[in-house]
């Protein structure tokens, strides 16, 4: 049965295929075309059945998000679907996941990467999205630093002072360091590269939200997630689907001014931060 005979649909560019991902997807894909990236071949076909059982018009592609290559095949197999209109980003490792050699090479080099690529394939008016963290804003870059980071090409960010001598200490630090470039990347791509193909990009720094992998932090450090909880004005975890309507609205027609941006959704946590009500362990 053809479910749908339409043809030269709009595509939708997933990197990384987690349920924060594919809650985003959901919102903004019906009637359009979906690429589904991630390392997991298993994931991709978990994932890949689950949309299309659901009526959406999915193909999937292996994709290591550490490497220029493979994420470079990925932005081409997209554009030869048809007009890129959306991308988003959600590859990542968490502090505890990871070395920050590891979080450095994904979360910072790997989505440099994946800016760089799929700023040669957007289609106009298309919009991207990088999904950060609310880590971005525990580690103040001075702004020497970040000026480095905005001028210097992916492939040299890990040897900037800030990356050799800072991020790569431990695992907490290379997180909120790489989310934190995340920002300044899709600056920089909203105002070069991004900015030629007339489209957007923007990022999300979520909070603590639950997610299959999430219970990976929470098992490492519960108590420390519990006093950002608490601390925060919410006083609740959120979930994937409450991410997901934000990035809808930064992805659709009433977001086309909003460029080269972040949008913190953290129920208060950083406000506690910067206040003072809270302070960080550690």
């Amino acid at each position: 049965m053809i479910f749908d005979r339409n043809e030269k649909k709009q595509v939708v560019a997933l990197l990384g295929a987690g349920s924060m991902g594919t809650a985003i997807v959901r919102r903004i894909a019906a009637g359009k075309k979906i690429l589904l990236g991630d390392i997991s071949e298993k994931a991709l076909e978990r994932v890949g059945d689950d949309f299309r059982r659901s009526g959406y018009d999915v193909e999937t592609q292996v994709v290591n998000a550490l490497e220029k290559d493979s994420i470079e095949a990925f932005a081409k197999k997209a554009a030869s679907l048809g007009p890129v209109m959306y991308f988003i980003d959600t590859a990542g490792a968490s502090p505890n996941q990871a070395a920050p050699e590891h979080i450095v090479n994904l979360d910072m080099v790997g989505t440099g990467y994946a800016v760089d690529a799929f700023g040669r394939v957007m289609a106009e008016g298309g919009a991207g999205l990088i999904i950060s963290s609310q880590a971005a804003y525990m580690y103040p870059i001075p702004n020497e630093d970040e000026l480095q980071i905005v001028n210097a090409a992916t492939e040299r960010l890990t040897e900037l002072p800030i990356v050799k001598n800072v991020a790569m200490q431990n695992s907490g630090l290379a997180y909120m360091i790489a989310k934190r470039v995340n920002h300044l990347q899709a600056q920089r791509a909203a105002a070069t590269t991004w900015r030629e193909r007339r489209a957007r990009i923007n990022t999300i720094s979520p909070g603590i939200i639950v997610t299959p992998l999430a219970y990976d932090e929470f098992n490492a450090n519960g108590a420390g997630y519990q006093a950002m909880i608490d601390a925060s004005a919410a006083r609740r975890v959120a979930s994937s689907d409450e991410i997901a309507d934000a990035a809808a609205f930064l992805l659709g027609e009433h977001a086309t001014f909003i460029n080269g941006t972040d949008l913190l959704i953290d129920g208060g946590v950083i406000a506690s931060l910067r206040t003072g009500m809270f302070k960080l362990q550690g």
